[in-house]
């Protein structure tokens, strides 16, 4: 780890940090914000961190003390000899890191009313990496689309998914129906890009633009097949250790201006790949023991000569992995793998290895990185909108269905303005608030039919709780952060947050129900509640497997029934898998498994009693008070952060108290947890404004987050590395 214990102590003495947790905001929904302060600054002060030695070691110890079970059993599903087997134990280290309380799942994106002008599995619809947000295939009608259409479409996909055909029925269906066809695709986003660089950032604020750009290997279309892309073809070695692409050859990078650049050649991933390893921004962990000499690169122990990754010819490149990998083609459709112009970058000054200057002007701006992806982004202003037009020199126009692409600011100050958008065709689809399913409802879009239910992803949002408050202002703005709180009691928190018992309680009083009915209604306040991290229908087992402790699982065991099976073994008193349902899906989201205020309270009284005996008292005179951050400017974020406070607070009595601090503007909020780096730059107790999505279709693509030492995408949510 010694690129990254550098670039740790470098963040430390500039006290900036450009990074956020992975996953990211509801895009389409209202944006959240917020900041708050910290107890005993001023207004503008920026905390400079904490010796970072000493501060990896303490991690280190907490690491093992919190998650030390979860980080066992991993190792343990790692090791295994058959892909059901790695499944099976991969099920029992999540029961582990849900026990560990150290982070509540709360929502996926969807299962929410929604309006939309798109048809249903026109572009790619599977649950990993970036190719859902590639939408040059949408097909966009000029008039709402009527529920009862939706679902048609969506009957006649299970019908067809798999033969390559639904895309041009969905056109003629939706012709003999009366609909017209727009040309451009607008999306509601609700965060810049920090960077053009697609190699340079795991955000989804930036892969979601940037998928638009630039292709990679191999993608899926909307009926979740892979599909040709940059490379025509591909082999497998019979020890399943060297995959071998053949490249399109004549495929031509592009500027801004859609000007030919270059032809497209092998070393172009090569290249891409040492630059995001050179980046350090996240994006080179999840090949680390993948792929041959990715983990000794990050660590400055080899150079790119001993990585497996070789352009053989001009059209030909090949990747070498450590061990043979099941899920390997899924981890092609993330950002990683995609190539870089190796002329325009060094145009640019950009260098490889010892020589990479991160303050070179590649990436700078949407005119300092190269195109060979169906769009070319033609302007792009801050907080208002970013526009992309047709690239006339991509390879495959045919794979192009609509000519431009706008994604729209959506700031979500006003509840009402991205449904009207939706309305008037400026934007093309978004989920209903609660505010907005009232208008709807007296406008007639229900009555009308012109009102949907959208279906829910894999993408998992969190609340998490910080082990290890350092900061008390945010790190990485001017901004304050008001809690009213003295040092003594803050670290009263710590002390009480590094209790599992007290984790636990936490976790299970609140009531995701009533909380999400804030955001969602009554109606569909349960729709998309999650109850794990993994969704519990991920994956499902191939052949038969016994785990010790808990016996045999038959072959089509889903995931999530081997996770209840383990926190039913350890006595965690929750609900993650209801057997028994027409569809996987609904056996393990749509329902608050987690609420269970006696539960709650028992692990409380536990928690409580160990903190005596460490001479730390907790009392209704001297209660657990922890803080959380809300957009206090955005009414639904004000309602959730209440609703979060009145449950708990009702759950777990006089001993425990939520304090709400309130965010003032749209960046505050995403500066006290959701733009950080680091562990010791949280500035929360509980924050609720972060998720993953998956890369790849393997659990591993989850659990991984939560590794120790730097690698775990997500571990510095919880105040750790």
């Amino acid at each position: 780890m010694k690129k990254k214990i550098v670039s740790l102590m470098l963040v430390a003495a500039m006290s900036v940090s450009l990074c956020a947790c992975g996953g990211g905001k509801e895009a389409g929904e209202e944006a959240p914000a917020g900041t708050e302060q910290a107890v005993g600054t001023e207004e503008g002060a920026v905390n400079e961190g904490p010796d970072m030695e000493a501060y990896s070691a303490e991690s280190a110890e907490l690491y093992d003390k919190v998650l030390g079970e979860f980080k066992a059993e991993y190792d343990k599903a790692l090791a295994a000899e058959t892909v059901s087997e790695r499944y099976a134990l991969m099920a029992v280290a999540e029961a582990k890191l849900l026990e560990a309380g150290v982070m509540l799942p709360t929502t996926s994106k969807g299962g929410r009313y929604g309006i939309t002008h798109v048809a249903p599995y026109s572009f790619d619809y599977v649950l990993w990496g970036t190719d859902q947000t590639r939408f040059h295939s949408a097909i966009v009608c000029n008039e709402l689309i009527k529920n009862a259409d939706i679902q048609a479409m969506k009957a006649k996909w299970e019908e067809l998914k798999g033969t390559g055909t639904y895309h041009d029925w969905a056109k003629q269906y939706l012709t003999d129906q009366g609909y017209t066809f727009a040309d451009t695709y607008s999306y509601p986003y609700t965060g810049d890009p920090e960077t053009w660089d697609v190699l340079a950032s795991s955000r989804a604020t930036t892969n979601e633009p940037l998928s638009q750009c630039v292709d990679g290997l191999l993608e899926y279309d909307g009926e979740g097949q892979l599909q040709p892309a940059l490379a025509e073809s591909y082999t497998v070695s019979d020890d399943g250790l060297t995959y071998t692409f053949k490249l399109r050859e004549g495929v031509q990078w592009v500027d801004s201006q859609g000007q030919p650049l270059a032809e497209l050649k092998a070393e172009d991933f090569v290249n891409g790949f040492q630059h995001m390893m050179d980046t350090q921004s996240g994006l080179g962990d999840l090949e680390a023991g993948v792929v041959v000499g990715v983990s000794e690169y990050l660590a400055g122990e080899v150079g790119m000569d001993q990585v497996g990754v070789k352009a053989v010819d001009d059209y030909t490149v090949e990747y070498t992995l450590v061990q043979p990998c099941s899920y390997y083609l899924t981890t092609l459709e993330y950002s990683a793998y995609q190539p870089l112009c190796t002329s325009f970058y060094e145009s640019k000054g950009g260098k490889f290895g010892a020589e990479y200057d991160a303050t070179c002007q590649y990436g700078q701006t949407k005119d300092d990185i190269a195109y060979c992806g169906p769009y070319t982004v033609s302007s792009a202003t801050v907080e208002k909108e970013i526009k992309f037009v047709k690239n006339e020199h991509y390879y495959d126009p045919s794979k192009i269905n609509v000519s431009n692409i706008n994604f729209i600011y959506e700031s979500g100050e006003d509840p009402t303005k991205v449904y009207e958008d939706v309305k008037s065709g400026l934007v093309s689809s978004c989920a209903l608030t609660t505010e907005t399913v009232e208008i709807a409802k007296s406008e007639g879009l229900f009555d009308n039919d012109e009102v949907i239910t959208s279906s829910t992803d894999a993408t998992s949002y969190m609340a998490f709780l910080n082990v290890n408050r350092y900061a008390t202002a945010n790190t990485n703005d001017t901004t304050t952060v008001v809690s009213g709180r003295d040092a003594a009691d803050i670290e009263q928190t710590t002390k009480a947050f590094q209790n599992v018992h007290v984790r636990r309680a936490i976790c299970t009083a609140l009531d995701r129900k009533a909380w999400n009915a804030q955001k969602n209604g009554d109606d569909l306040a349960e729709k998309n509640l999650i109850n794990t991290y993994t969704p519990g229908h991920f994956v499902s087992l191939e052949e038969a497997v016994t785990v010790d402790g808990l016996g045999e699982f038959p072959a089509g065991t889903y995931y999530g029934q081997v996770v209840q099976a383990q926190l039913d073994a350890d006595g965690m008193d929750i609900t993650v898998w209801r057997d028994g349902q027409a569809a996987a899906v609904d056996s393990c989201s749509g329902f608050d498994g987690w609420y269970n205020p006696e539960f709650a309270a028992a692990e409380l009284a536990k928690g409580i009693e160990e903190l005596k005996a460490e001479g730390v008292e907790i009392s209704a005179e001297n209660p657990i008070t922890f803080d959380l951050p809300y957009a206090s400017n955005l009414p639904t974020y004000s309602n959730l952060a209440n609703a979060f406070k009145q449950s708990v607070e009702n759950s777990l009595g006089d001993c425990v108290k939520v304090n709400l601090v309130s965010c003032a503007n749209e960046n505050e909020w995403y500066y006290a947890g959701y733009f950080t780096n680091y562990g010791w730059e949280a500035n929360y107790d509980v924050y609720d404004l972060s998720g993953w999505g998956p890369d790849y279709g393997d659990p591993s693509t989850y659990l991984n987050t939560f590794l120790p030492e730097y690698s775990g995408y997500m571990i510095k949510c919880i105040g750790i590395y």
